[in-house]
């Protein structure tokens, strides 16, 4: 038997790897290993054999295990030493620092735009997102049975308030804080229910515009309006202005510009068509100025809404609306 120990603690200590060991132990220590055969003919023998050989088993128990525990702990302390050393960090070295960031690109335009019209003696106004029905409609000339109101897909909440359909009814807030003479402009985001595709969106931004005071007429607007788009795309655009239906302006029009993507061949972002809508526009109608306070015989204006996010589109030929929602960083860093 001592033959046998010895055998044993020469294939312990001869395994060179975690893997050997375990195998060895399997078949020395385990359930069918070396010793317990030797325990299986312990009722065969006498009293004095199985008080030998018990004796002997659990010697030979303890120095196995002993050695196999020894050479175990060896291989532990090498893999974890290997891992420390893959796995190292020096928690001295200073950090890197914050990464450089970007401004999205629709705040890039909107600061833009906002410092053009600051430096024309306009104002820069700010509304709620969340607005009450009255602001977004039926202040601006769209009371609940006007057909306007089906031209636009509302997120309606409680209390008839709903999510804000267009930057408009801060132009109503503008005429009724401040008054004429008023010169402002408003940018900010606007929802709206519509199915999302390469050319709309459920939450998209705009800027308003607005000019109130004596003498106001449609060739102000078109100044103002050729002025803007210079200045954004700096460069001489392709525009046209033909007639449009908006229940807050009267005479109203559609400025459209040549699509830019496409150059007007057309694509999906102009529908194939070669050009975008990008700025309805028109004198303010004097009942809208008259459900603000202001008297229509005396004050005159003109408004515009400005499609910033497709704006954005054309000044630097992005093919999707939906990249500009998407987060996606490889896309915002090109900015």
């Amino acid at each position: 038997m001592q033959d046998l120990l010895d055998s044993a603690l020469a294939r312990i200590t001869a395994a060179g790897t975690a893997a050997e060991l375990e195998a060895v132990r399997v078949e020395v220590l385990g359930r069918k290993g070396v010793l317990a055969q030797l325990s299986k003919d312990m009722g065969k023998l006498s009293a004095d054999e199985r008080a030998a050989r018990g004796k002997f088993i659990n010697t030979a128990k303890q120095s196995l295990e002993g050695a196999y525990e020894e050479l175990k702990s060896k291989f532990e302390a090498e893999a974890l030493a290997k891992r420390l050393d893959s796995e190292w960090l020096d928690l001295t070295v200073p950090a890197p620092g914050a990464r450089p960031g970007s401004l999205h690109p629709i705040t890039q335009i909107q600061w833009e735009i906002e410092d053009l019209f600051r430096s024309l003696g306009f104002s820069v106004l700010d509304g709620p997102e969340v607005e009450t029905e009255h602001h977004n409609f039926d202040a601006l000339n769209i009371p609940p049975d006007h057909p306007a109101r089906d031209m636009q897909d509302t997120f309606w909440l409680e209390g008839h308030h709903l999510l804000r359909t267009h930057t408009s009814p801060v132009q109503v807030r503008g005429m009724e804080k401040l008054g004429p003479p008023l010169r402002m402009i408003a940018p900010g985001r606007v929802f709206r229910n519509e199915s999302v595709d390469a050319s709309h969106e459920h939450t998209f931004y705009q800027l308003e515009g607005m000019m109130i005071d004596r003498n106001v007429s449609a060739g102000n607007l078109i100044y103002f309006m050729k002025t803007l788009l210079t200045a954004i795309f700096k460069r001489e655009v392709t525009v046209r202005l033909r007639p449009g239906f908006f229940p807050f302006v009267e005479p109203g029009f559609e400025l459209d510009i040549r699509c830019l993507i496409c150059g007007g061949d057309g694509c999906p972002v102009c529908k194939q068509s070669g050009w975008v809508e990008l700025l309805p526009c028109g004198l303010v109608n004097p009942h809208v100025l008259r459900m603000s306070g202001i008297d229509p015989n005396e004050w005159g204006g003109f408004a515009f809404g400005l499609g910033l996010t497709r704006l954005v589109m054309m000044r630097y030929a992005i093919d999707d609306i939906r990249w500009l929602q998407s987060g996606d960083l490889r896309f915002l860093r090109q900015f």
